[in-house]
């Protein structure tokens, strides 16, 4: 096609009739805010194990930081109340105190290993939710592993997946620094991060893809296709969650009605 040519690819390991056990499993699998005929839901597209697209990208972070840490101290209290016998008396407790002080530095970390779906129609929220996948499986890609399995090209752009990857990048740099400050506590963080030696690989893992249909809406499900974790997404009764609701508030009531009768 003249275009980039997938560079990595993870084999399949679970089997198409493996991932459709998964899914009559997982269906089965039903809380009580789910409507209870769910298993009866109708297959609108068969199971089929295709290899989709993502981008893999390392960069190395080197972050400026500044923040407002604060240590704990503690004191000791002498204060005045009565007892159960309602005779006064004089007691002691520990009241904690902070100390805060400025502080301000930098934190530097490779980061690797996050990947981003590069087709439209797996949005990356699906994505995360099979992952992760064991990336030291990853074979140098070879035409004779799609050989009986449906494969996608690529249709997000290397430098919009990019952009992803840095947000995901920057979130975990901002987790970092965070864990990396001293002291019991902090605020008032600011992370300043730039990003450099940036490179990327196009890689093809193998996932699982059904469609089914509940009273006339789809729904789609998930599998791994290395480690065999499952997603998906199920209806809601919204007649039990309000069914829920109503008794709550009713027990609440109870409640409330009980301690106004007790108090008088």
């Amino acid at each position: 096609t003249g275009r980039q040519r997938p560079e990595f690819v993870i084999g399949f390991a679970v089997t198409p009739e493996q991932a459709r056990d998964k899914f009559y499993q997982w269906i089965r699998r039903n809380s009580w805010f789910r409507p209870g005929d769910l298993r009866a839901a109708q297959i609108v597209d068969r199971q089929k194990g295709i290899y989709l697209p993502f981008w893999s990208f390392s960069m190395l972070a080197q972050s400026q930081w500044q923040a407002t840490i604060g240590e704990y101290w503690y004191r000791t209290e002498t204060y005045t109340t009565r007892d159960s016998k309602g005779r006064l008396v004089t007691r002691t407790r520990q009241v904690r105190e902070t100390e805060w002080w400025p502080l301000a530095g930098r934190h530097h970390r490779y980061h690797s290993g996050y990947l981003v779906s590069a087709s439209r129609g797996l949005p990356q929220r699906q994505a995360d939710g099979i992952m992760p996948f064991q990336l030291p499986a990853m074979k140098r890609f070879q035409p004779y592993f799609l050989a009986g399995w449906l494969c996608e090209e690529y249709s997000v752009s290397r430098d919009e997946a990019l952009a992803v990857c840095r947000q995901e990048f920057f979130r975990r740099e901002q987790a970092n620094v965070a864990a990396f400050l001293p002291g019991d506590t902090h605020r008032d963080l600011h992370v300043e991060t730039q990003f450099s030696h940036v490179n990327s690989d196009l890689c093809l893992l193998p996932i699982y893809l059904l469609t089914y249909r509940y009273r006339n809406e789809t729904y789609r499900f998930l599998v791994n296709g290395q480690t065999g974790k499952v997603a998906g997404n199920k209806p809601v009764s919204w007649r039990r969650i309000l069914l829920a609701a109503g008794v709550a508030v009713g027990v609440l009531l109870v409640v409330v009605l009980l301690l106004l009768w007790l108090g008088r």
